[in-house]
């Protein structure tokens, strides 16, 4: 599972150049073409559909097929909203026209597919999806390998546990695909960062925070999940800070909730408790601190033993990063002296890279 040192020239020439993905969130599943010679998304082509809470295993298909033909279809291939309604006035598949069912019953068509001018030429993203593979992020717990949920006791996706997604996924796309890839999500966001921002990173971690704790360990550009040096199954999730789950401390539930505790006040998770932290509410700074210390504390042997260089941070809690970044960094520090020279950093946008890492473990997997 290696992806290239940077955009274009590491390309392998039997490596597809523009890549389908599809990226599944909480509550959203977005996808993209993506044009791996400029690592960018193309443009024109992401469209961001809602998924709703407990959404049963037809309706969860039906969403990832609608979404992803709406890239397959050059036709649909106009600037998406996250209502489903193209920028340039035209329908947006969800609205219009089923690429494998025909008309759609809400209304409109597909237009007919053509060559669309940010493919570089090419007659159709389905054409070219077509003969290579998909890269499909996904939130674990899931079996990577063979596409199948494992969602057990996990609330909002429970309905699908057992759900074999690839094999149920494959005959809704249209044009059918040879292949859909399987990776974590964290994984995706490690690879598209690495891909983007540090390149010439040799071990580069990803911790991504906010309704959990997501993780991924990559050397040299490999996913790393099964090596004493990195967490099992390279699970930051699983790791535990004074007997008890990392993420009784360190996830938007703990945090919000012992805000309300001490303070009687709800908070509309970990974006409106970082912004309070940022306007001097000290019960929310010093929530925020003392997670982030138990964060450093738990991450600190697992940074030492994979001998990381570079530590990259994603998700809601991002958006305060001036906020977050000094306590990490001291925490860290306190623990062990020599991890202050680590380059940290955060990625506010978590979704493009995590696109752009899905479509780069796709190609070098074709």
């Amino acid at each position: 599972m290696t992806v290239p040192e940077g955009p274009g020239p590491h390309r392998r020439a039997d490596e597809p150049s523009v890549v389908p993905v599809l990226e599944v969130g909480g509550s959203h599943v977005t996808a993209a073409a993506v044009d791996l010679d400029r690592a960018r998304i193309a443009d024109g082509t992401r469209c961001r559909l809602p998924l709703r809470p407990g959404i049963g295993p037809e309706d969860f298909l039906a969403t990832l097929a609608e979404a992803a033909n709406g890239v397959l279809a050059v036709g649909a291939l106009g600037a998406c909203t996250d209502g489903g309604v193209r920028t340039d006035g035209g329908a947006h598949p969800v609205r219009g026209a089923r690429a494998d069912r025909g008309t759609h019953p809400d209304q409109g068509t597909y237009p007919d597919r053509g060559a669309h001018p940010s493919l570089g030429g090419h007659t159709a993203v389905g054409a070219h999806a077509a003969l290579g593979t998909w890269g499909i992020a996904v939130p674990g717990p899931f079996d990577y390998a063979h596409g199948i949920a494992r969602y057990h006791g996990v609330g909002k996706f429970a309905s699908l546990d057992g759900l074999a997604v690839g094999d149920l996924l494959t005959p809704r796309l249209n044009p059918r695909p040879t292949r859909l890839r399987f990776l974590n999500d964290a994984s995706a966001f490690a690879l598209g960062a690495r891909l983007t921002a540090h390149p010439g990173s040799r071990r580069l971690v990803a911790i991504t925070l906010g309704t959990g704790v997501g993780s991924a360990f990559l050397d040299r550009g490999t996913i790393v999940e099964d090596d004493p040096r990195v967490p099992p199954e390279g699970r930051v999730d699983l790791l535990t800070v004074d007997g008890r789950p990392l993420e009784d401390t360190v996830s938007t539930r703990a945090m919000t909730a012992q805000y309300t505790d001490r303070t009687g006040r709800p908070v509309d998770g970990l974006r409106e408790l970082t912004a309070r932290a940022a306007a001097d509410d000290a019960t929310a700074r010093d929530i925020i601190t003392s997670a982030l210390h138990a964060l450093s504390g738990a991450l600190a042997p697992w940074l030492t033993a994979f001998e990381a260089d570079t530590v990259v941070f994603g998700g809601s809690i991002t958006a305060a990063w001036p906020l977050i970044g000094p306590p990490l960094t001291a925490g860290l520090s306190h623990h062990t002296p020599s991890l202050a020279r680590l380059t940290l950093s955060a990625r506010a946008d978590g979704e493009d890279q995590a696109l752009l890492g899905a479509a780069a473990f796709a190609a070098r997997s074709a």
